[in-house]
Formats: C-alpha cells, sequence, structure tokens
C-alpha cells in the first residue's frame, strides 16, 4: 500500500485539476480557433505542429506550469515550510536539528510562517515560466538546429536558457525570502517593506542581486537536467507497466534527485550568501563567500549537506506532484 499511496494521491490531484482546467482549456482553443479562421487557416489537429504553426497554442504550457506549480507548491510549502525554515537555519548557522527547532520555537507560532509568501509566489510563478518559456524556446529553436539532434538533447539546451532566465526574474524574490527567513534580521528588517526598502538603498549586486552567479549556475543545470530526463524516464517507466500519472510522478521525483544531489552546496552557498544585509560579512564575493562557508563547514562534505535530506525529499514530492498535473494536463489539451 505504501508504495502506491503517492501515485494514487498525486493521481486524485491531476484529475481535480483536470477537472477545473477543463472550461478554461475549451476557452483558449476556442480563441485559437477563431483566429485561425479570421486568417483563412485551416485547424491543425497535431499538438506540436499546431504549438509550430499557432504561437497562441503554446500559451497552454505557460497555463499548465502555472496550475501544476500552483498546486503542488501549496501543497508541499504549507506543509513543510517549517521544515524548510529548519533546513534554513541548519544551512546558515551549521547547527544540529534540535538548536534549530530550539530557535524557532524561541521565536514564537507567529513567527514560524515569516516568509512563506515570497517561496508560494517565487514557485508559481517559476512553474508558469519554467514549462512556457522551455516550450517556446524548443519549438523556435527546432528550426534552426539539424533535424538529427535527439529531441531530449534540444529540451535540455531550451531548459539551460529557461533556467538563465528563471534565475534573472527570481534572484530578488529569493533574496527577499532568505533575509526574511533569517532571524538576525527580526529586529532590524521585521516586515517585507523593510528589506525592500533597505535591499533598494544597496547595489543591485549587493542588493537584490545578491549570489547571482550561483544562482543562474544552479537554476540553469537543473533545468537542463529535468527536460532532458523528464521525458525519457517517463516512457521508459510507462513501458515497464506503470499508468501515466504514476509514470510522470515518479520521473519527477527521480528528476528532482538527481539534481539535487549535486546542486545542494549551490544551495547552501546561496542561502549564506543573501543571508545577510548591509553586513561586512556579506559583501564578500563567490570565492570568498565560497571559502568562508568550506571553512565553517569544518571542510567536511557531511557538514556541507547538512539538512539536505529533508529539502531533497520535499523537492521529490513537489516535483513529482507538478510533473505529474503538468502531463496530464498536456494530455487533456491534447486529446
Amino acid at each position: 500500500m505504501s508504495r502506491s499511496l503517492l501515485p494514487s494521491a498525486s493521481m486524485f490531484i491531476v484529475r481535480v485539476c483536470s477537472a477545473l482546467h477543463g472550461k478554461f482549456t475549451v476557452r483558449v482553443e476556442g480563441v485559437q480557433r477563431h483566429l485561425q479562421s479570421e486568417m483563412g487557416q485551416d485547424t491543425v489537429n497535431d499538438g506540436d505542429a499546431a504549438t509550430d504553426t499557432y504561437p497562441v497554442t503554446s500559451f497552454h504550457s505557460y497555463l499548465h506550469g502555472g496550475t501544476a506549480s500552483l498546486v503542488s507548491t501549496t501543497l508541499t510549502t504549507i506543509a513543510t515550510f517549517p521544515l524548510y525554515k529548519i533546513v534554513f537555519r541548519q544551512q546558515l548557522h551549521n547547527t544540529l536539528v534540535r538548536e534549530a527547532v530550539a530557535q524557532l520555537y524561541g521565536e514564537g507560532l507567529r513567527k514560524l510562517y515569516r516568509g512563506v509568501a515570497p517561496p508560494l509566489l517565487v514557485r508559481t510563478l517559476q512553474g508558469t515560466l519554467l514549462f512556457g518559456i522551455q516550450d517556446t524556446l524548443q519549438r523556435r529553436s527546432s528550426n534552426l538546429v539539424p533535424e538529427h539532434l535527439p529531441r531530449p538533447l534540444l529540451q535540455a539546451v531550451a531548459g539551460v536558457g529557461t533556467g538563465v532566465v528563471e534565475a534573472l526574474v527570481f534572484t530578488p524574490l529569493e533574496r527577499v525570502q532568505n533575509v526574511l527567513q533569517n532571524g538576525k534580521n527580526d529586529h532590524r528588517l521585521p516586515t517585507q517593506w523593510s528589506v525592500l526598502v533597505r535591499l533598494s538603498s544597496e547595489p543591485l549586486a549587493l542588493g537584490f542581486y545578491r549570489a547571482l552567479l550561483p544562482i543562474v549556475a544552479r537554476n540553469a543545470l537543473g533545468s537542463g537536467i529535468y527536460f532532458g530526463l523528464k521525458n525519457p524516464v517517463r516512457d521508459a517507466l510507462h513501458q515497464q507497466g506503470l499508468s501515466p500519472t504514476a509514470s510522470s510522478f515518479t520521473s519527477g521525483m527521480v528528476n528532482s534527485l538527481i539534481i539535487s544531489l549535486p546542486l545542494y552546496p549551490l544551495s547552501v552557498l546561496v542561502a549564506n550568501m543573501q543571508a545577510g544585509v548591509g553586513q561586512e560579512d556579506a559583501r564578500g564575493g563567490l570565492k570568498k563567500s565560497a571559502r568562508k562557508l568550506w571553512a565553517a563547514r569544518q571542510r567536511s562534505v557531511a557538514l556541507l549537506y547538512r539538512g539536505g535530506s529533508l529539502v531533497i525529499l520535499r523537492s521529490c514530492v513537489s516535483w513529482g506532484i507538478t510533473t505529474a498535473i503538468y502531463d496530464r494536463l498536456e494530455r487533456s489539451s491534447s486529446g
């Protein structure tokens, strides 16, 4: 029973999302047919061909990505945000779990969900842009590359470009989130508005775009791996007898695990670089910050990955749900 619990729950969620999404999809397709008739063009039934010919169809990728991310983000963020804050304190202060829990307990229940708004907003918009821009880049570049180029490679390259755009758009929000979650900033910067005002007074490289380079590297590599492996892994699992939803869910979990394990240290580096504002120790460059982090972790890989198990587990579940919902919505719209 335990092996089928998560896929079953995911299937229930995606069916609900598909039902709620249906009416809106019909409206979008109606607008598309109207535009085609106005231009004197026939409707194309094939999903890929239609999207290549009529750019309006690619709007589905943005809509499906946003819907999938909204559902999975709301479920996982609200349920696991206290755990995420524990991990963040471990990343920042290199503390044990019980010490991080004691910090949050001392701050009180009122501050337990301080900083939850930015990740909810970021991950919903992130899914919208992630799937939408990747699909757009893939379709636009398909005519510029040799036909013999493997499709997963083309998807991976488009994913890398998507990760760069994603980093440029969302680094400021991640910066605000990390400042809010650092308990040392509670007295100086008690509200989101105070954080925004303080960061706006800093140069971009020290303010909103602090730690941009490691974020670009993390997001570009992660998106490239995800989109390069998502469909091949899903199809391989489906050929082994898994249902489409279970195959998508498992594919999302497996890809998240493959991405999270090697890239987790970059997230730790970003958290440490972005947590402080206007402090001397927060003004070091990338190399200085990396050396300082490595020294603070006593040059130990195990300490560098402290708290990583909770983050990786949460990421696997979240991306499993997101992938299952997105693929289900794509199948529904193309059917």
